[in-house]
C-alpha cells in the first residue's frame, strides 16, 4: 500500500516528501521500503492516502536494512492515539489485500468500501484485539 512519508519534518518546516511502499504494520509501528537510507533516531511524518489528512503520525526510525529494492525502514509510534491509528491501518492494508484477491481469484471488482463490508462482516471477528 502507498504512503507519504516525510523527511525530516519534525521541528522545521521543509516539505521533502516521498511516496514509499508501506510493508508491515504491527502493534507500535511500521515499515515501509523507502529509495534512501535513514538514520536511527531521525523523526518522520508518515501519512496514508486513503485516510483524512488529519491522520499522519510522526514516528522516530529505529532501524533501516539496505535491501534489493533500496532500504527497508522500521519506524515506532509512541501513544495510545497513535496505536489505535496504527490498527486502523493495519485493517485498511487487511482490506485493500482482500479487494486484490477478490479481483485475483474470483475476477469480482470491488469498490473499496464494497471490500471493507465484505471484509469486516467476514473477518473483523477474528481480527486480533490490542
Amino acid at each position: 500500500m502507498p504512503i507519504q512519508v516525510e523527511l525530516e519534518w519534525v521541528g522545521n518546516e521543509i516539505d521533502d516528501s516521498t511516496d514509499e511502499t508501506l510493508t508491515n504494520v504491527s502493534l507500535g509501528g511500521l515499515a515501509f521500503v523507502s529509495d534512501q537510507a535513514l538514520e536511527p533516531s531521525q523523526k518522520v511524518k508518515v501519512c496514508i492516502p486513503v485516510l483524512e489528512k488529519d491522520n499522519c503520525l510522526i514516528g522516530t526510525v529505529v532501524w533501516c536494512e539496505k535491501t534489493k529494492n533500496g532500504y527497508e525502514i522500521g519506524l515506532e509510534f509512541e501513544g495510545k492515539r497513535n496505536v489505535y491509528r496504527l490498527r486502523m491501518i493495519e485493517q485498511i492494508c487487511h482490506i485493500e489485500h482482500y479487494r486484490k484477491e477478490v479481483e485475483r481469484v474470483e475476477g469480482r471488482e470491488l469498490s473499496a468500501e464494497a471490500a471493507a463490508r465484505e471484509w469486516i462482516s467476514r473477518y473483523a471477528g477474528d481480527f486480533p484485539a490490542l
